[in-house]
């Protein structure tokens, strides 16, 4: 049951202003203001990591949050906390505090750099716009939530015909605002990794 630690985390979090929760992965999202920073799910309270603090995150051997969309697994980027960490709740609140300044700091660059349409996006035209609005990723903040790989299963899955690796790429770049093109082979590879990975654990 959520709830309780849900409460636990919002009331923890009041020092960052207002303090919200809503339904999202299955578990309840908190936000200050209109930004998401934090993930009670599981019975257990995750925080977005960044670039500063993903890594000590690994280290600690924290793991990130999986669900379920379309019956594939989609990794995101708010990791478990470790159940000790409740003993020292200020160690939660100085986490806490980069996870919420790097999303702040995230959704005015994406708010500042990404056009409105998908079709504005990097390597993407009307038609992928229309393909991807028939597999259900109607908008540029939903496709950067999915991911390439994301959207690339939803459209094989709503599309009959067998699609180019080509796309992968494109919508890789359009995600990281760059040309396909200059995707590297390591990059390449780990997508079609993590695809092969994806469809494994979808049929399972």
């Amino acid at each position: 049951m959520d709830k309780p630690l849900l409460k636990d985390s919002i009331r923890l979090f009041e020092k960052f202003g207002q303090i919200k929760s809503r339904s999202m992965f299955g578990g309840f999202g908190i936000f200050a203001g209109e930004t998401m920073f934090a993930l009670v799910v599981n019975n257990k309270l995750h925080l977005r990591a960044n670039a500063r603090n993903e890594e000590a995150f690994k280290q600690a051997d924290l793991k990130p949050y999986v669900y379920q969309k379309r019956g594939f697994p989609v990794v995101t980027k708010h990791y478990a906390i470790p159940d000790n960490w409740w003993e020292t709740p200020d160690v939660i609140l100085e986490h806490a505090e980069r996870s919420l300044n790097a999303a702040q700091a995230d959704k005015e660059k994406k708010q500042q750099a990404s056009p409105n349409r998908i079709k504005d996006l990097p390597n993407l035209r009307l038609a992928n716009e229309r393909m991807l609005k028939k597999a259900g990723i109607s908008s540029v903040d939903q496709l950067f939530e999915v991911g390439a790989i994301g959207a690339f299963q939803a459209l094989q899955e709503s599309h009959h015909e067998s699609l180019s690796l080509d796309l992968l790429w494109a919508l890789e770049g359009a995600v990281s605002g760059k040309h396909w093109s200059v995707i590297t082979p390591q990059r390449r590879n780990e997508l079609l990794s993590k695809l092969e990975t994806s469809a494994l654990t979808a049929h399972h």
